[in-house]
C-alpha cells in the first residue's frame, strides 16, 4: 500500500495568512504545466483524483495542501510555463508562490518535476537557481518514464544526475518516475519520508537502502541524498 495512502485534501490558499498554522513539515511540488505534477501526487497517495489534473495549463492557482498526518503536508504549487495565463493570474502566481518558498519555514524540500522528455527546461533552471540559495533539498522526479525506452531512460537519468552534480554541496537527487506504470514510487516515498519523517513502508525501505527489488517495483534508477 502506498505510504501516503491517507492523504486527503484540506485547504487551498490563495494568500500566505491563510496558511496551516499546525504545519510542521510541508513537501511542496512543482513543475512546468503538464508535466505531470497532480499525476505523481495522485500516484504516491495511491488515489486518482485527489490533485485535480486538467489539460488547461494554469489551472491550479493557489496552494493547494493535502494532509498526510497531523501538521504534515503535501502542497501543489501552480504550475509555470502556462503562457496563455491572464497577467493578473501570473501576478498572483508570483506573489504566493516566491514568498511561501522563500520564507515559508516549515517548508522541508522541494519536489521538481519534470517530464523526462525534456528535462531541464529554462523554467525549470530558473526556479532551482532561485530556490537553492534557501538551503533546502531539491528531488527531481523524471515524470513519464515509460514513454521512453530502457535505454533511453538511462541516458537521461545520467544527463540529470551529471548536472546536479555540478550544484556543489546540498541535498540534491534525481529518479525517474511513471505515474502509468507505478515506477519509482518506492523510491520516492523514501525521500519524501525522511524530509517528512514519516516512518517508511518495507518495500520504501530497501528502496532506501538500495536493496533488490522486484522487476514490476522499482525503476531503472535512482541517485539519493
Amino acid at each position: 500500500m502506498p505510504l501516503f495512502q491517507n492523504a486527503s485534501f484540506l485547504t487551498t490558499v490563495a494568500n500566505l495568512r491563510d496558511l496551516p498554522a499546525d504545519a510542521v513539515y510541508e513537501v511542496a511540488f512543482a513543475g512546468r504545466s503538464n508535466a505531470g505534477k497532480s499525476s505523481a501526487i495522485n500516484t504516491l497517495a495511491g488515489r486518482v483524483r485527489l490533485a485535480y489534473v486538467s489539460k488547461t495549463p494554469g489551472r491550479t492557482q493557489h496552494l493547494n495542501y493535502f494532509t498526510l498526518a497531523p501538521g504534515k503536508y503535501f502542497v501543489d504549487l501552480p504550475g509555470y510555463g502556462f503562457a496563455k495565463a491572464p497577467e493578473d493570474i501570473r501576478r498572483q502566481w508570483e506573489g504566493l508562490i516566491g514568498p511561501y518558498l522563500s520564507k515559508h519555514s516549515p517548508l522541508a524540500g522541494l519536489v521538481v518535476i519534470m517530464d523526462c522528455r525534456r528535462p531541464f527546461t529554462d523554467l525549470d533552471r530558473n526556479l532551482i537557481a532561485w530556490f537553492r540559495p534557501s538551503g533546502r533539498p531539491i528531488h527531481i522526479l523524471l515524470s513519464k518514464a515509460d514513454k521512453l525506452s530502457r535505454q533511453e531512460q538511462t541516458k537521461v537519468l545520467r544527463g540529470v544526475e551529471s548536472e546536479i552534480a555540478g550544484w556543489g554541496e546540498g541535498q540534491y537527487s534525481v529518479q525517474l518516475f511513471s505515474s502509468l506504470k507505478k515506477t519509482g514510487v518506492e523510491e520516492a516515498e523514501s525521500v519524501l519520508a525522511r524530509w517528512l519523517d514519516i516512518p517508511l513502508t518495507t518495500k520504501a525501505k530497501a528502496a532506501d537502502t538500495g536493496k533488490k527489488m522486484p522487476p514490476d517495483q522499482g525503476s531503472p534508477g535512482a541517485k539519493q541524498p
